[in-house]
């Protein structure tokens, strides 16, 4: 609970110490102390260019007004034909689609629209930290359920217990922002059977569902026998093409599902990102060549900023999805991932983000930190020449 002292002023009661966000924190330090960004989970370079495209040949065609609530119906299509591309699902463009600004307003829509005060939102920390802002602005409370160890499994009896009568929802994130952990096909069985037990919806966010790799496999819960009717899955553009700016994301479930989302939603944004859509749209439908391109392209990332850490010398714990890499700071003689990495500027001229920002529990998260990886090359390399420079990080 926030002290008096710390209340911030006019701030609602709901969104008492929902200070700052770390990334833009940590953005703002990187500016000023001229460091290597590796905090903020955003690309430095462009996606495709046909793509890019596609955007200026919409504004250029005069696609420049309100798309409609739903979403354009090109973009629609092409998410349904998506889904079923490459994960086998079928969804009705025509009310088991909405377009969204962004994954984030996708799930604070969610999230506002399935639940409220009274009842409670069960999810895994560390969580990205908007779903902490959206369970609280919804007036739900959050239990919390943590993943441990260097998988990051989570114990099925403490699952289990966080589940009350007031239960309303689950969220839940695979591939996983910040561990880069990619839920197994057992798990998501055993959270699937538990959410049919007990009648608990799911609202899950697969924005990092085409950056799995090695023999990692991501299955959408939604295919889970019992699952598809309780399901809201949401995913992004931003992650897939590299056009983060654009905010572009989407939600798909059931109809019912959907038009309560979707209630939510057009007292937000209403609509947003226009030719954005016909982009995204051209996007959905490229070749498989791109997909795997990409996904190859961070899976080299992902070796090179793990290599250079674990030259530094930190244990590395090498990330199954996503574009983080986590690291154990015990392995440098420091314990604070807070202390760490707010020096971390001034004494190797690099930014990163403490990843026990992302716990309610934050005891269990306050030897990680997450690096980013989605840079240049020259980029991640100057990044590790530093990290390897430095005297030490005991001290921080």
């Amino acid at each position: 609970m926030t002290s008096p002292a710390d209340r911030a002023p006019y701030l609602t009661d709901r969104l008492q110490g929902f200070g700052t966000t770390i990334f833009t924190a940590m953005s703002a330090l990187a500016a000023e102390t001229q460091s290597v960004n590796l905090g903020q989970g955003f690309p430095d370079t462009d996606g495709p260019i046909a793509v890019s495209q596609a955007a200026i040949a919409a504004i250029n065609e005069g696609h420049n007004q309100y798309p409609p609530l739903p979403g354009l119906p090109v973009l629609s299509d092409a998410i349904a034909d998506h889904r079923r591309r490459f994960r086998g699902q079928d969804f009705d463009p025509d009310g088991e689609i909405l377009v969204t600004t962004g994954a984030t307003e996708a799930l604070a829509a969610a999230l506002l629209a399935l639940t409220g005060p009274g009842d409670e939102v069960v999810t895994f920390e560390p969580y990205y930290d908007s779903y902490a802002a959206g369970i609280a602005m919804s007036g739900a409370s959050r239990r919390v359920v943590t993943l441990r160890g260097n998988d990051f499994s989570f114990d099925v009896a403490e699952l289990e217990a966080a589940f009350t009568p007031a239960t309303k929802l689950l969220l839940l994130n695979t591939p996983h922002n910040p561990t880069g952990k990619v839920f197994t096909r057992a798990e998501l069985e055993t959270i699937a059977r538990i959410c049919v037990e007990r009648d608990v919806l799911v609202v899950v966010d697969e924005v990092y569902e085409h950056l799995v790799y090695e023999d990692n496999e991501h299955i959408p819960i939604a295919t889970l026998p019992g699952m598809a009717e309780r399901t809201v899955t949401v995913s992004s553009a931003g992650k897939i093409f590299s056009f983060t700016g654009w905010k572009i994301g989407w939600a798909c479930g059931p109809a019912p599902l959907i038009a309560a989302v979707r209630t939510a939603k057009q007292f937000l944004t209403f609509a947003s990102g226009g030719p954005w859509q016909h982009a995204v749209a051209a996007g959905l439908r490229l070749g498989d060549d791109f997909f795997d391109s990409y996904v190859g392209e961070m899976a080299a990332k992902r070796e090179r900023l793990s290599d250079g850490l674990a030259a530094a010398g930190f244990e590395v714990i090498r990330p199954q999805g996503t574009y983080f890499v986590t690291v154990d700071i015990r392995s440098v003689g420091a314990h604070d991932g807070i202390d760490f990495c707010m020096a971390l500027p001034r004494t190797a001229g690099v930014v990163a983000v403490p990843a026990q920002v992302f716990y309610d529990n934050e005891d269990e998260g306050r030897h990680l930190v997450r690096f980013a990886f989605c840079k240049k090359d020259d980029v991640l390399d100057e990044a590790c020449r530093r990290l390897l420079a430095a005297d030490g990080f005991e001290e921080q």
